[in-house]
């Protein structure tokens, strides 16, 4: 028996919409960055300048984060009336972040230069970055218990995340 909406209490249906709006953020997410890779590539093949193409590329990169990253927060930030208080904690984190995120693409840039192909760089990068992550989370911010109260499927995790990223790898199809 299907329960009609009206059996439902009142909001109920919105609040179970909002409990997995994360997740299709994450795959909007999923989807920009798998994207990223081919389309950096592709703009910097097409810059026709073999020596100076990937700096051109990433020249645009830049532009693009000044309207994505700076111009539409600062936006929203005032259609919001939000104070423009800055805990500098906030703000060194989110800068490390920030640079952290501009050395890896211009990263991904060097590495096409020097014959990657998007294919091969951008399934290390994709399957090495969660690994990285996890890691990285844990040791800032380990479980109640420690690291002993891991359940296995998480180590199992990481190691086929990394296994998984070679294999694309090594076995990607030909030109």
């Amino acid at each position: 028996m299907t329960k009609s909406r009206q059996d439902f209490p009142a909001g109920f249906l919105k609040e179970k919409k909002m409990q997995y709006s994360w997740l299709w953020f994450a795959l909007m997410t999923v989807v920009s960055w798998g994207l990223y890779g081919i389309f950096l590539h592709s703009g910097q093949m097409s810059m026709a300048d073999s020596v100076n193409g990937r700096y051109k590329a990433f020249l645009f990169v830049g532009i693009a984060y000044l309207i994505t990253a700076v111009l539409a927060p600062a936006f929203v930030l005032k259609a919001n009336g939000a104070s423009w208080s800055f805990p500098a904690k906030g703000m060194l984190w989110s800068l490390l972040a920030g640079t952290a995120g501009a050395v890896g693409a211009f990263c991904v840039l060097l590495a096409f230069g020097a014959k990657g192909t998007p294919a091969a760089v951008m399934s290390i990068v994709f399957a090495g970055a969660p690994v990285v992550n996890a890691l990285v989370s844990i040791s800032m911010h380990p479980p109640a218990g420690g690291v002993s109260q891991i359940r296995w499927q998480f180590f199992a995790g990481i190691l086929l995340a990394a296994t998984g990223g070679f294999l694309v790898t090594m076995y990607k199809p030909a030109k």
